[in-house]
């Protein structure tokens, strides 16, 4: 059986202009759990993870409304609710697509957290915005009586920002081996994991800091021996002169080249940057292994060759 990590994108939970409710949250989940049914079907051994920006985005704003009345609740918090809460979606939908193919798997969710150094450059420099944008007195505001910090976004006003330091071990690996050895189909990792940091005396503490969640899948899949990373997003594949007349899809790209055209400032850092960064990273660790990024509707045809961006170990 082949190991497959998938990173679900965005787009399989909230969709563009939509406001998240959970009606709409779930019917996209329905749609997504096909794919996903789909490539369990063709005998792939998948370990799902996903992003979580939007619903963690809720609960801070949860916190700020109701701090006079509950208190608020840290953001390593907010990132294990978040896991908790999609997990359990795709567990509904996924059990129900796969029993609807008389497919009988346990799809288990695991509350994940993983591990970040206390001495990484982040700490020093916090550059991930979430949540809200406020106008410049109100985050002013919040910040003197918080602590927190806000820098400007534009036009739209200021938002809180946080460190995000790189992922360097997945701390639950072992209970995420035990759940595969078993059979269940995984969901872990979400958002990243939940960030920690290890102390002294042996201890995991969570840190206010927001781990970039396709750099976890790539580590993830590391970690597991994965055979393959697919990255499942909005976009059939990665652009070069993305939003230009001179567009071109990559289909087929060797590690080395792939860097290149990253150095020379092809992919942005809030997009497919760290899409592209994380598929390197997993493939640079082993000479058999491939990374795929592709949009959600096309998953089994990109892990078949037949659609999205293949970064090929270099020969």
């Amino acid at each position: 059986m082949r190991r497959v990590v998938v990173a679900l994108g965005g787009n399989a939970i909230i969709q563009a202009g939509q406001r998240g409710t959970a009606e709409e949250q779930q019917a996209n989940v329905d749609l997504t759990c096909r794919q996903l049914a789909e490539l369990v079907a063709a005998g792939y051994e998948l370990i799902i993870t996903h992003g979580n920006g939007p619903q963690v985005g809720n609960l801070l704003v949860k916190n700020e409304l109701a701090r006079e009345v509950v208190p608020p609740v840290p953001l390593h918090w907010c990132v294990a609710q978040t896991q908790a809460t999609i997990g359990f979606m795709i567990q509904q939908s996924l059990g129900a697509e796969l029993r609807q193919r008389g497919i009988e798997r346990v799809v288990a969710t695991l509350v994940t957290r993983t591990e970040v150094s206390p001495d990484d450059p982040a700490w020093h420099d916090p550059t991930k915005p979430i949540g809200l944008y406020y106008p410049e007195e109100r985050a002013r505001a919040i910040m003197a009586e918080t602590g927190q910090i806000w820098k400007p976004q534009g036009t739209r006003g200021w938002r809180r920002v946080v460190p995000s330091p790189d992922p360097i071990a997945i701390v639950d690996r072992p209970a995420i081996e035990l759940l595969l050895a078993a059979g269940a189909l995984v969901v872990a990792c979400g958002g990243g994991g939940i960030p920690v940091v290890r102390r002294p005396d042996g201890r995991y503490e969570g840190v206010e800091a927001v781990v970039d969640k396709d750099l976890a899948a790539a580590l993830l899949a590391h970690e597991l021996g994965a055979d393959a990373l697919l990255i499942l997003t909005d976009v059939s594949n990665v652009m070069l002169h993305y939003g230009t007349p001179q567009a071109r899809p990559l289909e087929q790209v060797p590690a080395s080249q792939l860097r290149r055209y990253q150095a020379e400032g092809h992919f942005a850092s809030g997009s497919m940057g760290p899409k592209v960064e994380a598929a390197l990273r997993f493939v640079s660790r082993g000479s058999t292994r491939r990374a795929i990024i592709a949009a959600l509707d096309q998953a089994r045809d990109a892990l078949e060759g037949r659609a999205g961006t293949h970064v090929l170990p270099d020969p």
